[in-house]
């Protein structure tokens, strides 16, 4: 415990001798030191973590993760401790809230920074549902694009297989009505266009010449159709067309796993809306506080800091801060003084130089 008390002493930033000459104000220190240590810690994780889908899918995505958590969680501890440290606490009020500011204000968005990350751990399971929701929406809209491009690069060709399939669809509905008549024609039934004459007379005789005929042309238009359909097939093999399909669930679980930071905190965006548009209060809400919960966490040792009131501490250590300025201007004056001392006797050793070259001569 005695380690492990003086370990966060130095997270604080104390000064150990001076500190350990007043218990009263060992655990307010420790605190400080520990909110330090913690935040530093978020951040190594957090970093860590960040880092981790940047390089998904690498060998050593693991590796460069924990170099770069630990690197990140160092400079944000040391950023910490120099600047809760830095904070004087025998200046007057304002010039501290002065002097905690610019930390204050990058403590804000250290805590964006940190939560991010952390964020799209708690959430990662809704996060997966969007993804796959996303992946299919983007793809879909993909396959339109790529569709409407080929509609207008081919509408020549498009309009004609149109023209073509509609004259097929008339005339077999022609075809249809003309073996009608030629049944009714047969049976003898009287109508405006039969002659109500029983059997398979010149009438009938000449209504199955012409429906042959139409059903010949009609072979003649589907020829043409798969012709013109092998045609339009084959631009959209060379047009990639055809290469684009809508993900499996294997392929779709496949792509979830591999995305990328960006991909995931997209996601995590459109986790706070609803599909119309709207907002979703319960997402929004419950990413919004824990964001706000790790600003005030990066804020709370400068807090703590400007909140304490001037203790034996700051005071012993102002003292102690006076004497050295004190001894480190005697020195100086020291130093002065021997430097003006040393540049005197070189200049009335010069004189006494020039003196006997005088009287040599």
């Amino acid at each position: 415990m005695e380690q492990l008390t003086r370990f966060f002493w130095w997270c604080s930033g104390a000064h150990r001798e001076t500190l350990e000459k007043y218990p009263a104000e060992h655990s307010k220190y420790v605190g400080i030191g520990a909110t330090i240590f913690f935040t530093g810690l978020f951040a190594a994780l957090s970093g860590g973590y960040a880092l981790y889908f940047v390089f998904s899918g690498s060998l050593f995505a693991p590796l460069y993760a924990v170099l770069f958590g630990l690197l990140w969680g160092l400079a944000i501890f040391n950023m910490d401790r120099y600047i809760v440290s830095s904070i004087n606490k025998n200046a007057p009020g304002f010039r501290q809230f002065l002097q905690a500011t610019p930390r204050i204000l990058l403590a804000v968005l250290i805590g964006i920074v940190i939560a991010r990350p952390l964020e799209l751990k708690v959430f990662d399971k809704e996060i997966r549902d969007q993804l796959r929701v996303t992946y299919l929406d983007r793809q879909r809209a993909n396959i339109d694009t790529l569709n409407k491009a080929f509609d207008s690069k081919y509408a020549i060709e498009l309009g004609k297989l149109a023209e073509l399939k509609s004259e097929r669809d008339s005339l077999e509905a022609s075809i249809k009505t003309d073996r009608i008549k030629l049944k009714m024609e047969t049976f003898g039934e009287k109508t405006v266009e039969t002659s109500g004459i029983v059997g398979y007379g010149p009438y009938a005789k000449q209504r199955q010449a012409d429906l042959e005929k139409q059903e010949r042309y009609l072979d003649t238009l589907r020829a043409s159709i798969r012709q013109q359909e092998a045609f339009i097939a084959q631009r959209k093999q060379f047009e990639g067309l055809l290469d684009e399909q809508l993900l499996t669930g294997a392929q779709l679980d496949s792509a979830v796993n591999n995305a990328g930071f960006a991909d995931r905190n997209a996601a995590l965006g459109d986790l706070k809306y609803h599909p119309d548009g709207t907002v979703n209060e319960a997402n929004y809400w419950s990413i919004m506080f824990i964001m706000l919960l790790f600003i005030f966490f990066e804020c709370l040792p400068v807090f703590v800091k400007l909140m304490s009131a001037r203790d034996a501490y700051d005071i012993a250590l102002q003292n102690q801060q006076t004497v050295d300025n004190h001894r480190s201007g005697k020195d100086r004056d020291a130093e002065i003084a021997i430097m003006d001392g040393i540049s005197d006797t070189k200049v009335r050793q010069g004189i006494e130089r020039q003196k006997a070259l005088l009287y040599s001569e």
